[in-house]
């Protein structure tokens, strides 16, 4: 598996001259999709282009997983699933260590990202300003599958309950993410009557383990994030249990969703599909890293049904899906 990422800079991205081109000048239904994109058939997600034209065949495939974490973690984690991604699609396959959301989503909306997981609250904007086209989540052996927002703080703070962060500082991850911004944002206002800038003071890590190591060695007082995330740091020992203190969990919130750009041609975007589902993650990178967080498989899902509540979430935050 080739992990050079030199070509992805500059004039060397990978060229997509008609990225929905034809798209734009039809007269289509495509509902909160960016007018590049038709959904005639009203999944929610960009119809791959009827006319072969508008359709990409590239030798190399870049991937990228949602900057959850430090990206150096997951290079390793996926290296073994992308061996396979290469034998099932006879494509080089490349890495893309993404440092934000909003890095990622440009670089599938430019075209220099192929396949991806993007994080719970990045899917929306990832599937209507850069035509992404989810199909799976992980989940555990037995099925089941998401994570719960939390809202911690470290033992001491003096914050017991969540009314009590009023008048302190609440650390948020970025503001594309579910629970690091989005679900508490909401739940905090509908709830709690507690707003940003009015009753707290908000400021942004940028990541879920920023957060959770800002909480855990004191310099955030409390913080929103994903107990996913949560879970696999305590697994790898780079915090302790009792580090930290939950105050609030939300409900269970769709994990991470995969998929590929809308423009690849049928016949690859089937191969890509396949290779997910054909997986086998036992003694791989993949299962040593994400066994932490319980899970095993990669489940099928629609975006329509399964991103329903993170869609109502961000309508009740007044959250646009505009393409800049």
């Amino acid at each position: 598996m080739k992990l050079d990422i030199k070509f992805l800079l500059g004039a060397s991205a990978i060229a997509m001259m008609s990225f929905g081109g034809a798209a734009s000048a039809q007269d289509c239904p495509r509902g909160d999709l960016d007018d590049r994109f038709c959904d005639v058939d009203g999944d929610l997600i960009a119809d791959i282009p009827t006319d072969a034209a508008d359709q990409i065949d590239p030798d190399t495939l870049i991937f990228a997983y949602t900057p959850v974490e430090d990206p150096a973690v997951y290079k390793t984690a996926w290296s073994d699933f992308l061996d396979h991604l290469e034998a099932e699609t006879g494509k080089d396959v490349v890495f893309f260590p993404v440092q934000n959301n909003a890095a990622q989503i440009e670089a599938m909306r430019s075209g220099r990202l192929h396949i991806a997981g993007f994080n719970t609250g990045s899917n929306p904007l990832a599937v209507n300003c850069a035509g992404f086209r989810p199909f799976t989540i992980m989940a555990s052996k037995d099925g089941n599958f998401g994570y719960e927002m939390e809202i911690i703080t470290y033992p001491g703070s003096g914050i017991e309950k969540v009314e009590d962060i009023k008048g302190k500082q609440l650390a948020f991850t970025s503001p594309t993410s579910n629970s690091g911004f989005k679900a508490p944002s909401a739940i905090l206002k509908g709830d709690f009557d507690l707003v940003a800038e009015r009753d707290f003071e908000p400021v942004f890590s940028g990541k879920h383990d920023n957060s959770i190591l800002g909480v855990a060695n004191k310099d955030y007082p409390a913080a929103s994030i994903a107990n996913s995330v949560k879970s696999r740091m305590i697994q790898r020992d780079v915090i302790e249990e009792d580090d930290v203190v939950t105050i609030y969990k939300s409900q269970t919130f769709p994990t991470t969703g995969f998929g590929v750009v809308y423009n690849l041609t049928p016949e690859l975007q089937d191969k890509i599909r396949n290779a997910f589902f054909n997986f086998e993650w036992e003694g791989t990178s993949l299962q040593a890293e994400f066994e932490k967080s319980n899970e095993g498989q990669f489940l099928e899902m629609t975006y329509k049904e399964f991103w329903e509540v993170i869609r109502k979430i961000d309508a009740a935050n007044g959250v646009s899906y505009a393409c800049e």
